[in-house]
């Protein structure tokens, strides 16, 4: 096969869609080395996703979401004789002359609206043309497949759930090692509560805040909060909360890390804290408790089915809910180390190996006309 995967949102993030299509490259590289890639970068990315013989990169003048992508990127697209197109960004060209399969990620701007920039609600409006010019769906969770079984009118049959997986390099680290590099760096030195997301509505952010600020109140207890992630839409509600809750000496914002910090940053923290309105999958909460830490995460859409039974579970509407999870997560002992050892049994259920190959079988039956 010829296989063409469409990568040019690495050269603008390598954070959320951007890291899965480098894990799923690699994944790819790894498990196949007969069929034909193209990687369609960006033509302002110079570097090289993965170096083997069968993937080429072919530099696109396209940018990613831009006005008139369906318009230039089908011409780019047809010159290059693909049997197959993956779209991991969900919107493929819709006109093309080769099968496509898309990877929808999550259904948060159909359901959250509201939530968005009016820059991605023109991008991500395309989905209802989407979802019905494609061969096949990759789903990254069965809540993901759900809804768009549910409310985009999808058949059930063109829809794969694949999950996706932590890197590698999130394990468990020598405590003290762990400590020492946020010390050094970050100037982390007291016990924290950690989160990893883009600060926007949907994470549920100042509602992070409000239970933590109920945690110091009711419990006394001597705990940062540390927030790592980039400033999205509508992020200056937290910033607001922070000062009505008089949160300013407790509250720490990394910003978004570089990703060879977030091994160091998980482990050094007492428990990761994922309370959001809706998530697709929910890659932190694996990579934590990859890391050997404990989670607390809601219970709603995929971060059930991400977390099992290894965390905690609680409802993201209900703060005083929120607060006593992470007070028992902090403080109760024998449930830390019953959910670090769940935690770390639950993560190595996936693999991006097993993504690589499962994918690779959808390619098939889609060129094979299955």
């Amino acid at each position: 096969m010829r296989i063409g995967i469409d990568a040019r949102l690495v050269y603008y993030t390598q954070a959320g869609i951007g890291q899965y299509i480098m894990h799923l490259v690699q994944a790819l590289a790894d498990v196949d080395q007969r069929n034909e890639f193209i990687l369609l970068q960006s033509r302002k990315d110079r570097s090289s996703i993965v170096d083997q013989p069968n993937f080429k990169r072919v530099p696109i003048w396209t940018p990613s979401h831009h006005r008139l992508e369906q318009l230039t990127l089908r011409f780019e697209v047809s010159r290059l004789d693909m049997d197959i197109l993956h779209s991991p960004d969900f919107i493929p060209p819709f006109r093309r002359n080769c099968k496509s399969v898309i990877t929808v990620h999550d259904l948060a701007f159909l359901l959250y609206p509201n939530f968005l920039t009016q820059e991605s609600a023109r991008y991500y409006g395309q989905i209802d043309q989407a979802v019905r010019r494609k061969d096949h769906i990759i789903a990254v969770s069965e809540a993901t497949k759900h809804d768009l079984v549910q409310r985009l009118g999808v058949p059930d049959g063109k829809v794969s759930v694949i999950y996706e997986a932590s890197a590698p390099e999130y394990r468990p680290l020598p405590a003290d090692e762990a400590r020492r590099y946020v010390s050094d760096k970050y100037d982390l030195i007291q016990d924290y509560v950690f989160f990893v997301s883009t600060i926007e509505p949907r994470k549920n952010v100042p509602g992070l805040l409000k239970a933590y600020r109920g945690l110091l109140d009711a419990y006394k207890l001597k705990v940062k909060l540390v927030l790592a992630g980039g400033y999205g839409w509508l992020s200056d509600e937290v910033m607001a909360t922070v000062e009505r809750l008089r949160l300013g000496d407790d509250v720490r914002f990394l910003g978004r890390v570089p990703t060879a910090d977030l091994p160091y940053l998980y482990n050094a923290a007492r428990v990761l804290v994922h309370p959001s309105f809706y998530e697709g999958f929910g890659l932190p909460p694996l990579e934590a408790m990859a890391c050997g830490t404990p989670v607390v995460v809601s219970n709603v859409s995929a971060l059930p089915e991400v977390v099992g039974d290894a965390g905690l579970l609680v409802d993201p509407n209900d703060l005083s809910e929120l607060t006593v999870g992470m007070y028992r997560a902090l403080t109760d002992e024998q449930l830390r180390q019953d959910m670090i050892h769940k935690g770390l049994a639950r993560a190595a259920v996936f693999s991006w190996d097993k993504a690589g190959r499962q994918t690779l079988e959808v390619y098939a039956r889609v060129v094979q006309g299955k």
